[in-house]
């Protein structure tokens, strides 16, 4: 029942967000029904379409929705994806630039690790702060997503900016640490990878003794400790760094499968959008594809809407806010880590009546 409950919300979210859009296409003048046919046939109109433009684009969020699924789950609130994904580009970048001579298998998977353990290096210090201090992660993830863009500009302006010295972006990696094409189209290799992590936390969330922790402190930090002796703050602190990796990690696919370069605004807000993606599909790995995969579509679709309509490619941006309020709605984590002790006590052990 919980999940057609969710499937429920999914689809009235979706079908509220199209509605509202064409409504407000008609009050501004615009012919709903040709703009909401071109963003169709943008996102699934040929095989073309669908492969290289909506797969492409659900790549990333995927990824960083598999990783906001696993920090809510803990309860570990994270909001910066959006700068553990630059981090993990610019990473990307520099390893994949002093990899040319290296052979593709290991230049590419040099190129992930970086991305990845750069995510983990940039959640660190939200990590230690609500460890130590009790910041909230919210509040440190969310900042620091200002400090990577800052990051990147000073990148593609200064050690790695391209060899002319003229624009603000890096040089094209080479070809042996790019992700390689499928299926004869745009479509990289990144795609099968985030169905193949998608499944693995399936498994881990329903079949493992660290999924039922992370779930245990995600509904009751306090519960957890004190029922079933789960330390709630280090659990909470894996799954952020988990979370961060997966951002990382997307970060890198983007800059070795689709832009081949570091450059400002490599990201449409992916790390913002992934958040939606998530909280729509529950948590759950499986629907965090599917809902990475509409989210996609709907990005993808934009462009086709605009320039065959003539609607503003930002009018989609209606629906993805429609879907995010429906989704905080009905999907929005309570407690969790969060809500944890910032320093351990000792209990004092109620003493027995003699």
């Amino acid at each position: 029942m919980a999940r057609l409950s969710r499937l429920a919300w999914a689809v009235a979210a979706v079908v509220l967000g199209l509605g509202v859009l064409a409504a407000g296409l008609e009050a501004m003048g615009y012919d709903a029904a040709p703009a909401l046919g071109a963003l169709w046939a943008g996102a699934f109109g040929s095989w073309y379409a669908f492969t290289s433009t909506t797969l492409v684009r659900a790549v990333p969020l995927i990824l960083i929705g598999l990783g906001i699924a696993i920090a809510f789950r803990g309860g570990a609130l994270n909001i910066g994806a959006e700068g553990q994904f630059y981090a993990g580009a610019i990473a990307a970048t520099w390893v994949a630039l002093h990899a040319a001579e290296r052979p593709a298998p290991v230049a590419i998977i040099a190129v992930l690790l970086a991305a990845a353990l750069a995510g983990v290096l940039w959640v660190a210090l939200p990590v230690w702060l609500k460890l130590r201090f009790g910041v909230i992660e919210v509040i440190s993830t969310l900042l620091l997503v200002f400090v990577a863009e800052l990051l990147v500009s000073l990148m593609v302006l200064g050690p790695l900016q391209e060899r002319g010295h003229i624009y603000p972006q890096s040089d094209a990696i080479p070809d042996s640490a790019r992700l390689p094409l499928i299926l004869g189209t745009r479509l990289h290799a990144g795609f099968p990878l985030a169905l193949v992590l998608g499944a693995t936390l399936w498994f881990v969330f329903s079949r493992t003794w660290w999924g039922f922790k992370l779930r245990a402190v995600g509904l009751g930090p306090r519960a957890a400790e004190v029922s079933g002796r789960i330390d709630s703050q280090r659990v909470g602190a894996i799954a952020l760094f988990l979370s961060g990796a997966m951002a990382g990690l997307a970060g890198g696919v983007e800059v070795s499968g689709v832009s081949y370069a570091l450059y400002p605004n490599l990201s449409p807000g992916y790390g913002f959008t992934a958040i939606a993606v998530a909280l729509l599909a529950g948590l759950h790995p499986a629907g965090v594809v599917i809902t990475g995969i509409l989210f996609g579509a709907l990005e993808a679709g934009a462009g086709a809407m605009q320039r065959e309509a003539g609607v503003p490619a930002i009018a989609v941006y209606v629906v993805e806010a429609v879907i995010i309020i429906v989704a905080l709605l009905a999907t929005a984590p309570k407690g969790g880590w969060s809500g944890a002790r910032v320093m351990r006590r000792k209990r004092p052990v109620p003493s027995r009546a003699a």
